[in-house]
């Protein structure tokens, strides 16, 4: 059986780079664990062949692996012009409208009416990833006269962002409700929402799916921070998408909210993921910059869940080195003595529930007593495991589960194993299964320690309420 040994698991961005049955195959054994598909780029045809090629693989290997559907979410942008360009000097007045006309040195089109619903006097605009920025003088309902602070080239088709406004706009265009049928269709693991800005765009995505997907919500909007306690409760994990968070809110404020979401999300239990710019420059190089390397570094000793690849792995040079360098990148962190010490929750143990105090009950044993090698979860809905991955223990964790939904869900959670059993039928079954199990996964070896916990009667989700240690 093919188990990773780290803790804290690779999303890989499926791409022209690496959809071959091959270097899929490659990836899944450089540590790839979920596999992301950028609905942004792509057709409905190449995206049932990536899916139905890593469900191949995921057969092959007897692995349960994740697969994200990531939707676009709505693109504000200026129209064409004349020439396709145009140099933007520091000083000079720019008019943005929503006339179709190509536009020129003076203006050009902006065919997005929320965007001057929401303007007002001061505000500031930022175009082609920030590189320019215009600050608003006047405006109407259809037209905005601006100054440039920041001049550059401005081309056809370029990205407008709009920080510090809340858009009168859902997160869910035309396009992402085609594209999430077509994921559910396709039987994805998770549904990542673009451009969350409230709370209520989790409500609409949720109103709309169909499938047990789980929805994961990417920050990348300083609104969306504003609401971030809301939408983290409302979510089943979250992403924090540097790139356009990096625009939209000045650099150095990127780190700190970087930490203050990923605060948030251990603290309720969330899986949280880091992504972006990770190992950029592995686009085009072998091997990536030292400050590249510490930034997937300092991810990983705050405990993230996941670490994300994008073009690194969808489009670049060097797929499976990229994958394999992130790889030993989170090794040599876990294998630092402090890495598991720092992650020890302090917070006070919750006893509210049975389910709750059992787990918490399974970490003292695993870490306080050390008397375990594994902790084993026999788990439906995959509830007991994520309160069991809450408290970082240092052992590696197995989830056993029916329900092959909730074996991919579980793949992009932190320090976790999961793996398909038979439905149990008596107390006799846990014993024998999850000796079984944790031996197969070549986590243990015979005679060492294993923490169970399950729930008596079986199969009833939110019933955990047995804990006891067996010897492998």
């Amino acid at each position: 059986m093919l188990v990773h040994e780290t803790f804290c698991k690779i999303i890989a961005t499926v791409g022209p780079s690496s959809e071959s049955a091959q270097m899929l195959e490659n990836l899944i054994h450089s540590g790839v664990s979920v596999f992301r598909l950028n609905f942004s780029h792509g057709t409905e045809e190449e995206m049932t062949r990536r899916v139905q090629t890593i469900r191949d693989l995921e057969k092959k290997y007897g692995i349960s692996l994740g697969i994200l559907a990531d939707l676009q979410g709505p693109k504000l942008r200026v129209g064409n012009f004349k020439n396709g360009s145009v140099q933007l000097q520091d000083g000079q007045k720019f008019t943005l409208d929503m006339s179709e006309e190509l536009g020129d040195e003076t203006r050009v089109c902006l065919p997005h009416p929320e965007i001057f619903q929401a303007m007002k006097s001061g505000l500031e605009l930022l175009l082609n990833d920030g590189l320019i920025r215009l600050r608003v003088d006047t405006h109407s309902e259809t037209s905005a006269q601006t100054t440039v602070l920041v001049g550059g080239i401005l081309s056809n088709h370029k990205g407008v962002n709009v920080p510090g406004v809340q858009l009168p706009i859902s997160a869910l265009t035309v396009k992402d409700r085609k594209d999430l049928q077509t994921a559910e269709k396709l039987g994805v693991d998770f549904i990542g929402l673009s451009f969350v800005q409230r709370p209520e765009d989790l409500k609409e995505l949720r109103s709309l799916m169909t499938s047990k997907a789980q929805i994961i919500a990417k920050i990348e909007k300083p609104s969306a921070v504003e609401h971030l306690v809301e939408i983290v409760e409302l979510a089943d994990a979250v992403m924090v998408a540097r790139g356009d968070l990096g625009v939209e809110v000045s650099t150095e404020m990127v780190p700190v909210l970087q930490r203050r979401i990923v605060d948030v999300c251990r603290q309720s239990g969330k899986p949280v993921i880091i992504a972006t710019q990770m190992l950029e420059s592995m686009i085009t190089n072998v091997t990536p910059t030292r400050a590249e390397a510490s930034d997937v570094a300092n991810a990983v000793y705050n405990g993230v869940d996941a670490v994300m690849l994008s073009g690194e792995t969808a489009a670049g040079k060097y797929p499976q080195q990229a994958v394999s360098t992130m790889h030993n990148i989170i090794k040599s962190v876990e294998k630092d003595p402090s890495y598991l010490k720092n992650l020890i929750r302090r917070d006070p143990i919750n006893t509210s529930t049975v389910e709750t105090a059992i787990t918490a009950a399974a970490w003292v044993a695993a870490r306080a007593v050390q008397t375990a090698d594994i902790i084993v979860n026999f788990t439906d809905s995959g509830k007991t495991t994520l309160k069991t991955a809450k408290y970082r223990p240092a052992l590696p964790i197995l989830s056993l589960t029916p329900k092959l939904t909730t074996a991919r869900h579980m793949a992009l959670v932190w320090g976790v194993t999961s793996i398909l059993v038979k439905d149990l039928e008596n107390f006799d079954d846990i014993s024998t299964e999850a000796k079984r199990a944790a031996l197969a996964s070549g986590l243990v070896k015979p005679g060492q320690k294993i923490v169970v916990t399950a729930g008596i009667p079986f199969g009833h989700s939110g019933e955990t309420n047995l804990l006891y240690i067996i010897n492998a």
